[in-house]
């Protein structure tokens, strides 16, 4: 684990970029920034669009450690390059910015109110390759949509269970059962969630770090105890299908949970804006997420 990125990730002041949009989402991505599907006919070129869209975003002036403290990356962004380097060497060595990669292979179909992670049978060679990418940490994405404590126990166990592996590879999980901001039952599923979590974080020995992706709970500072907890380095919340300014408004009232934006970070920004516009566009919403991170 490199230490300078840990005491980045423990102490900085700002915000993590999801930019690990992957091919079930690539498309959707790639459309609200206004390239239709008729712009590629085949995955490999789908995947050229969507890295010069990243590209441009990394490699953007207001993208820095000033505001970002990580970035997330699909596994076909980490195999890619930015100005001749690696991704996730261009992001630590030209921007101080923290590289992740996510490792989760999408969701198993609903069960028990919940959707597991599909089976990952490479996850092996990923995290090898990771490593040796210089990547610090891992993220894995589960589904919770009902009060089910069973589902939700599932959801839990496999995800510690992966983030056991994770770290046994050298590497820091991101952990994150998102809560469906639409469930009509949030408030008890994050209670249930809070309580599982808990239990599971006070198992990890001296020497096991998570971090936690949670989504942004009812009840503000509901999650502090995990904030607070000493196995964890840092819990982020996505924006899980909240508009930018609401989400920031419900993160800026959670002190020292901080922001692990996807849709939220790139919305208003368009392919055919011109660098100025371009630039201009995301500063403002840099700045707007990381003064919601900072509370």
């Amino acid at each position: 684990m490199n230490t300078k990125q840990f005491e980045v990730m423990k102490n900085g002041k700002g915000f993590i970029a999801a930019l690990d949009q992957s091919g079930g989402s690539t498309p959707k991505a790639l459309k609200l920034y206004g390239v239709n599907e008729d712009a590629y006919s085949n995955e490999d070129e789908m995947y050229d669009l969507i890295h010069e869209m990243r590209t441009r975003v990394m490699t953007a002036p207001g993208f820095t450690s000033d505001h970002i403290l990580g970035a997330i990356l699909f596994e076909q962004t980490m195999d890619r390059d930015v100005y001749g380097k690696y991704t996730s060497d261009y992001l630590w060595e030209a921007k101080g910015v923290v590289p992740f990669l996510k490792i989760d292979k999408g969701l198993a179909d609903e069960q028990n109110g919940v959707q597991l992670m599909k089976p990952n049978p490479n996850l092996n060679e990923l995290l090898t390759r990771a490593v040796e990418r210089n990547v610090f940490g891992t993220k894995m994405r589960s589904v919770i949509k009902e009060p089910n404590e069973d589902g939700i126990k599932q959801v839990v166990d496999q995800q510690f269970e992966v983030a056991k592996e994770v770290i046994a590879a050298g590497l820091v999980p991101i952990i994150e059962p998102e809560v469906d901001i639409n469930s009509t039952n949030k408030e008890q599923i994050e209670a249930m969630l809070n309580d599982e979590i808990l239990s599971h974080l006070d198992k990890l020995s001296d020497d096991e770090y998570v971090m936690l992706k949670l989504t942004i709970p009812t009840l503000a500072n509901f999650y502090k105890e995990l904030i607070d907890h000493p196995r964890v380095v840092r819990v982020v919340a996505l924006s899980g299908g909240y508009p930018r300014e609401e989400a920031n408004e419900k993160l800026a009232e959670n002190n020292g949970l901080i922001a692990s934006f996807s849709r939220a970070l790139s919305e208003g920004l368009s392919a055919d804006q011109a660098d100025e516009d371009f630039n201009a566009t995301l500063d403002q919403s840099i700045k707007e997420i990381y003064e919601a991170s900072i509370t």
